[in-house]
């Protein structure tokens, strides 16, 4: 049984700092892709961030790119998003999503597994 589930989520203001971590199980978590998508209230699902399985390679959305890290540790079948500089357009629901494709470029058809969310709030 394949379950990601997220943590770390909550209430933060504007320019601080939260990070997020998913633990995945049922899986060989090292040969996975790991992805963060967001979605805002009344917006579609969103890319945030990708990283590759063995963790050399990371890919950022534009919107997080010199403010959100991905990182992850095999060993503990654990993807994070460090979030900083957080702004309230970054109140969302994050969610990590597992493929087992080499990709660039990830988008929602590609994932095999996905996590029930994580409510990120970052008020003004």
């Amino acid at each position: 049984q394949v379950q990601l589930i997220e943590s770390g989520g909550g209430l933060v203001q504007a320019g601080g700092s939260l990070r997020l971590s998913c633990k995945a199980s049922g899986l060989t978590f090292s040969l996975y892709m790991m992805t963060w998508f967001r979605q805002a209230p009344g917006k579609e699902r969103e890319f945030v961030a990708t990283i590759s399985a063995g963790g050399t390679n990371t890919y950022y959305a534009d919107s997080a790119k010199d403010r959100f890290i991905i990182s992850r540790d095999n060993g503990k079948g654990t993807v994070y998003l460090q979030m900083n500089s957080l702004k309230p357009e970054d109140t969302a629901v994050y969610y990590c999503a597992a493929d087992r494709s080499i990709r660039t470029i990830v988008r929602e058809k590609d994932i095999d597994y996905w996590g029930k969310g994580a409510l990120v709030t970052v008020s003004s």
